[in-house]
């Protein structure tokens, strides 16, 4: 095995636009935090591991286990009694039929209780059936605070979760482009109802692409959102908040200008060559494979881990691994990609060219074999 090469390069990387040190703000949430939606970097916590009431933000995640478990939202469901409930409602009736995506979303703008329930049981067969999927899918999530009793909701001391576990659902959230999309929309009509979103920072906040709202009286104000600026997306979770719309904003602003996301690698970027061996190429392109950004704060240095070997050896196949890129702040890894070589580079196969066989040729012959009666004997 070739000797592979390790070094760090350090890398002080300061942001223009936040040169001094910035204070977080105080928010009035009994829990709350700050994510880079990308990294998953926390940028601000507090007490965001203790298990509370969520109340309508569990919504989110009946939202993705029904996407998931059911892409055709064009699904027709029917409403049965069973499916009535307390609380905010689509106001559906009895033997009403509507497509999923009708339902879900009554269940993100409206905040359907009912529809909650008419998507479980419509999805799963029966709505304790989707309350054990939900929890199924939070574990996958790795949501370990978290428990579900239903999927609306309401008050039970066996459903529960985190600042930080719902946090982690709102990146699964973000990334299935359906729901990303409904979360969004301010107002909608969808099976003869006019539907407007409750989350007014759709409205208040620029940059907000949505979430969700919850309340119920001994939860309290619960709100996920998220926010999109210069590239970066963050998400806020508050849990029992009394002035759920500041903190938020507060937040958002303190996030997006103390860490500014950063550029550490682009795909498909040439980092260096290598010399190579057995092929009449003397050297190969490796490029880095994957972008890698990271939201920084003001002076903070990353580190660069390279492992690279010292020479490659042909044949080399085009967009094979060559070695990896490793970014540290402190001691933590904040990102990586892998080194892939850019070029084919056939194998040198110790048969000599057709100009070194004619010189070897003539000089064989001493000179007397002119060059004609050469290329006769080649013919």
């Amino acid at each position: 095995m070739k000797r592979l090469l390790l070094f760090l390069i350090a890398v002080s990387i300061t942001c223009p636009m936040c040169l001094g040190a910035e204070s977080a703000p105080a928010v009035s949430a009994a829990a709350a935090i700050l994510m880079d939606a990308e990294s998953g970097r926390i940028l601000y916590e507090k007490d965001a591991h203790t298990p509370r009431l969520i109340a309508s933000t569990t919504k989110l995640l009946t939202a993705l286990v029904a996407v998931e478990s059911t892409p055709d939202l064009e699904r027709v469901i029917e409403v049965k009694p069973e499916y009535q409930a307390e609380g905010s409602s689509m106001y559906l009736k009895v033997g009403e039929e509507l497509t999923l995506k009708e339902l879900l979303y009554g269940l993100l703008l409206a905040s359907g209780n009912d529809a909650a329930l008419a998507i479980a049981g419509g999805c799963a067969g029966s709505v304790e059936t989707f309350v054990d999927w939900m929890n199924e899918w939070a574990a996958d999530l790795e949501m370990k605070d978290s428990h579900f009793a239903n999927p609306n909701g309401l008050d039970d001391e066996e459903h529960y979760s985190t600042a930080y576990d719902m946090a982690l659902l709102a990146q699964a959230v973000l990334r299935n482009e359906t729901l990303r999309e409904m979360v969004a929309t301010r107002s909608i009509t969808a099976a003869g109802r006019s539907l407007t979103n409750h989350n007014k920072l759709l409205w208040q906040y620029e940059g907000c692409i949505g979430m969700k709202t919850g309340y119920t009286e001994a939860a309290g104000r619960t709100l996920v959102s998220c926010a999109a600026r210069n590239g970066q997306t963050l998400i806020c979770v508050t849990l029992k908040d009394r002035d759920d719309w500041k903190d938020h904003a507060a937040l958002f602003d303190y996030g997006f200008s103390a860490f500014p996301i950063h550029p550490l690698a682009r795909s498909g970027k040439s980092f260096r060559t290598l010399p190579v061996t057995g092929s009449l190429l003397p050297q190969v392109e490796v490029v880095t494979a994957e972008d890698v950004r990271y939201p920084l704060a003001a002076a903070e240095r990353v580190r660069a881990r390279i492992t690279l070997p010292q020479e490659a050896a042909a044949p080399i196949q085009k967009g094979t691994i060559a070695g990896k890129l490793t970014f540290q702040v402190g001691e933590a890894v904040v990102g990586e990609t892998y080194l892939l070589y850019a070029a084919d580079v056939p194998e040198d196969t110790g048969r000599p060219s057709l100009f070194q066989r004619a010189k070897d040729l003539l000089r064989g012959e001493k000179g007397r074999t002119s060059l004609a009666a050469f290329w006769l004997k080649m013919g």
